[in-house]
């Protein structure tokens, strides 16, 4: 049986769909490398874009996923919900290959990143300005887009940036 390859060649619907996918998620799941162990790690994280479009997120120190992103910043996200019928996997969704970064107290992009964070997530507001709270912004290596049954593309993190 000859052997095919499911990923069809990326076109603008598929850029579309990726951006309208990370635009619109308010939340995630990030996969980590467990600090301890190095085993896989997955949690669900609050999602925002930055100003730049960048993937961020607000994450406190006493979580583990934020040692697991100080040990090692290599992460994955995915974005997407199923609707309310059907199969789940039959619904859109974007896996992420990323890099994450600590935005610096003082770090010059700082203060309109976290309007553009709060503007998203105004509950946020809350704890952002806690000592044990920081951004985190993640840097896009790759993406992978199941649009739907028999829909995979790859992605670029061009692909990916608004035009």
């Amino acid at each position: 049986m000859p052997e095919t390859n499911p990923i069809r060649p990326t076109d603008d619907e598929a850029r579309s769909l990726a951006r309208s996918l990370l635009a619109e998620a308010r939340h995630a799941a990030l996969a980590v490398l467990h600090p301890e162990s190095g085993a896989p790690y997955v949690s669900r994280i609050a999602l925002g874009q930055g100003p730049d479009g960048a993937p961020v997120t607000l994450v406190s120190t006493l979580a583990l996923h934020t040692r697991a992103l100080q040990a090692d910043p290599r992460a994955a996200l995915l974005v997407g919900e199923p609707g309310p019928k059907g199969d789940p996997l039959t619904h859109p969704r974007l896996s992420l290959e990323v890099s994450a970064a600590f935005v610096a107290p003082d770090d010059p992009d700082r203060a309109a990143l976290r309007a553009k964070y709060l503007a998203d997530h105004p509950k946020a507001k809350l704890y952002a300005d806690f000592a044990d709270f920081g951004f985190v912004r993640f840097t896009v290596a790759g993406a992978a887009l199941n649009g739907g049954f028999g829909r995979a593309y790859l992605l670029t993190p061009d692909d990916l940036r608004s035009r």
